[in-house]
Parts: structure tokens; sequence; C-alpha cells
């Protein structure tokens, strides 16, 4: 195992903090040292400072991506925090109004969607309760490396614990021979999910008006200036009467943002 300084350790922070908005307290030191260790191997560097160098001197824009995914943090699994997806599936299945015009398929953004099943969870309640009217899922993460697993819909079987018995029968396919031990979400699923890069540290991609956004448990690693700038950057683009959904554990209080708290936890934009 490599040392790392404070001084490197400090230099790192600095990076990850001007790249993604995350603040690393310095009980991470040991996190940051054991992720990138595998990084110096593999490229015959001696020292994190020759790798912060490294990722520094402009010429490396990969290797940039790399150390930025390993060192955000990717824990999610599906229907996390489940009464979110309650009243998901009842404010859902209201008749449209205000921004949503009748016709207009219902939108939803799983703002740090992570390895991609929070998004597969919305739209496994959508499909559900929205009885044949449109939808589309828009998965977003600052990491590449989890978003190409999103895509694939693929996981392990062990990872559908938490998922309704009812839509593990109806959106999800047991994996068999080689395939054993895994499950792929249905395609009649994965046809309305998408899921794109974005640092919600700056600013966002083309990504349309939501009914819905999901920015759970993400917050907690932002300070309190870049918590109200990713804040606003998402809110700009939550249609009026859209819900903002935040992790149980956070809060709003104190930020100036356009919405209404109605439930814990969950925001309403006028």
């Amino acid at each position: 195992m490599y040392a790392i300084s404070d001084q490197e350790f400090a230099h790192f922070q600095r990076f990850i903090f001007e790249a993604a908005g995350i603040a690393l307290s310095p009980a991470k030191k040991a996190l940051v040292s054991g992720r990138l260790s595998k990084r110096l191997q593999a490229r015959r560097l001696t020292s994190y400072g020759d790798y912060f160098a490294l990722l520094e001197s402009g010429r490396e824009a990969q290797e940039v991506q790399t150390a930025i995914d390993l060192l955000t943090t990717n824990e999610t699994y599906f229907f996390r925090e489940p009464r979110h997806f309650d009243l998901l599936r009842r404010l859902a299945a209201e008749p449209p109004r205000d921004g949503r015009r009748a016709g207009q398929p219902y939108r939803a953004w799983s703002a740090a969607s992570s390895t991609g099943e929070e998004a597969y969870s919305i739209a496994m309640v959508l499909k559900d309760c929205l009885q044949g009217r449109p939808f589309e899922v828009v998965g977003t993460d600052i990491s590449m490396r989890v978003l190409q697993r999103a895509r694939t819909g693929h996981y392990p079987e062990q990872r559908s614990h938490h998922i309704p018995q009812d839509y593990l029968k109806r959106y999800c396919l047991k994996g068999r021979g080689e395939q054993a031990g895994t499950l792929l979400v249905d395609r009649s699923i994965r046809r309305h999910v998408s899921f794109a890069h974005a640092n919600l540290n700056a600013p966002l991609p083309g990504l349309g008006t939501f009914d819905a956004v999901f920015l759970r448990n993400v917050m907690i690693y932002f300070s309190g200036v870049t918590k109200q700038e990713v804040l606003s950057r998402v809110v700009a683009l939550l249609r009026p009467g859209g819900y903002l959904f935040v992790g149980h554990s956070e809060s709003l209080h104190g930020m100036a943002v356009p919405v209404q708290a109605v439930a814990p936890s969950v925001y309403r934009r006028p």
C-alpha cells in the first residue's frame, strides 16, 4: 500500500471538490488512499503526489474521469426508502395539471442514479400506475463507470430483495444456465429508461423538464454553498406542480429554493 501524506490528501480533497462539489472529511483519508492505490500501480507512479500532478497536467482527461469514478460513492439498491415510491405511485396516477398537459409523457429524473436501481424502481412504479399512459425516466450520474452498468439492467440476484414480489415477477427475468444467480430488468421497463452523464456541480446537459425528481442521499456530500447551487440547478428543471424527493436524512432547511414541503423529505414546486 502506498502511503499518502496530509498534503497529498489535501490535493485530492480540492480535486474532488472542484470536480464534483464533494467535501471529503479528514476521516476519508484511508478511503482515498485505498481507492487510488491501484491507479498508481497501473500508471507506474511512486507517490500520490505524482498521480495528482498527472491529473493536473491537462493531458489525461480519461484518467481524470477514472479518478472521479473512484472517489465518488455509489451506494444504492432497488426501492430504497420505499415510502417515496408509495407516494410516487399516488401522485403519478393523479390527472395531469399545472405544467403537464394531458397526453404528455410523465417524466421522472433520478439525478444521482449510480448503477440504475433507483431509475428502474421509478419506472416499475410508473409502468404499474399509469396504465398505458406514456412515461420517461432519465438517470444521470457523474461516474461513467456506473452508467455503463446501469444501461445493461443486469444485476446479481441478491440485489432483488427489496423489489415487491409482484414487480419481480412482472418486470424482471431470472437468469438461467450461465446467467444463473442474476436478474435482468425486462425490456418493457428498460425501453422507458435512459441514462446520461451529468455533473450536478456544473451546468446540466439538455435534459428537459420533469414531473418528479429524485435527488436522494447525495446532498450530504456537498458543502452549504454547493448544496444551494445544486438545488437551484435541479429545481429549475422541475415543472410547476412537480415533486422533489430528497433522502430521509436530508433537509432543505435554510435553502433558498422555490418549493414547498408536502411530506417528510418531499417538496412541491408551486
